[in-house]
Formats: C-alpha cells, structure tokens, sequence
C-alpha cells in the first residue's frame, strides 16, 4: 500500500471515527406531538366553529381531521364561492381550537418550536394568549414558529388557534381554495413540539465541486 492511499484510509478512519463519537455525544432532537399522528389516531381539542352546522358552541373535535367530516360547518365546492359577483353566505367560516399541554422544567434553554404539518387555511397560532408569528397563509405546506420565549416551564400551557377557511390573500384562493373539489376548513395534518438543543444545526448543505 504505498503512502497516498494510506493517508487516504486513515483520513477515512477519522472522519467514521469521529461521526461516531458525535453520535454517541449530541442531544436529539425530539418530536411530541399535540395532535394525533394521522386520521385513525387522533387527539381531542376543544373546538368553536363560527358558522354551519353544529356552530355557536364551544365542543370536541378530533385533530388531525377537517371539521366539515366531523360534523361542523358548511359543505363547500369550489365553483361555489361566487355567485352573482358576489361571496355566497357562510363564506369564511373560523374554527377556533384551545389545546393545554404541560412542558417540563429541564427544556427551559433549549430551542422549541411548535409545526404544523398543514392546516386549511389561514392559520393564527397563540401560546398562552401571545401571537407566535405572523398568520400563515396556504394550506399544504409544513409552517412552524419558536415558542421558545413564550413557554411556562415546569407548568401547563394554553395553544390557541384560529383557522381561515378562506384566506385573505386572493392569490392563495385563487391556487387552492376556486377550483373543481370540495372546500375543507381545519388542522388536518399533525400538529407537534420539535425540542433541540440550544446550540445546533439549522441547515447542512453540500457543495458537489
């Protein structure tokens, strides 16, 4: 074996040496959902829906889900949302949702961040009665906010969320909300807590050259 593929082999021996020491030393992160995990597992939330049936009243609703499918709301197709130049009646129906969830003294200093794997569509999220971020628009995109700084910890802690079943921005209803299928309202994705460690990596890339 003559020296350049030697030194190659030991170069090659540190770097899986060191991926396992780094393994074995870094904290995870961790992911704990506040949802259920798809629509045969699901968690109660406490849930108003502003219009439709079922409406008016604080009750249950089964989260991932769209209220329409559990009985709440108005049923919608997308041709629907004009009629004569005009915005048909029970046109921008809100669900309201009110989760509490505890949070452990010992995540006080690390990094959490509260995701939303999708959710139709405008989405206001409050913790404890604080905005988390500025309301995201579009219904089929992962979203998240730091929550960090807005967390009690050790105690129990308040999620709101107000959701759009049409959104205020025309260009997002031109795309997903006027079309040829049914108009749904409601968190249907799972909703979860990612727990890092204060220092860690927000993004790797790798560079082919």
């Amino acid at each position: 074996m003559n020296s350049k593929i030697l030194k190659s082999y030991k170069a090659f021996l540190w770097i899986v040496l060191l991926s396992f020491s780094i393994n074995g030393f870094s904290q995870q992160t961790e992911r704990h959902y506040l949802s259920g995990t798809d629509s045969k597992n699901t968690v109660e939330w406490d849930f108003y829906c502003t219009e439709g049936k079922n409406s008016g009243v604080w009750t249950k609703i089964q989260v991932p889900s769209n209220w329409e499918l559990q009985g709440f709301g108005n049923y919608n197709y997308g041709h629907d949302w004009k009629v004569n130049k005009k915005d048909i009646k029970n046109g921008n129906e809100h669900g309201l949702y009110k989760y509490k969830f505890d949070v452990p003294k010992d995540w006080k200093g690390k990094n959490i961040h509260i995701v939303f794997d999708g959710s139709m569509t405008d989405t206001e999220v409050k913790i404890n009665g604080k905005p988390t971020g500025a309301v995201h628009q579009g219904a089929f995109n992962r979203f998240k906010y730091d929550i960090s700084r807005l967390l009690i910890y050790g105690k129990q802690n308040l999620l709101e969320v107000d959701v759009a079943k049409r959104s205020s921005n025309n260009s997002v209803n031109k795309a997903e909300r006027e079309a040829d299928f049914w108009i749904f309202g409601g968190i249907y994705r799972p909703v979860f807590l990612e727990v890092k460690p204060s220092q860690h990596m927000k993004r790797v890339a790798i560079d082919a050259k």
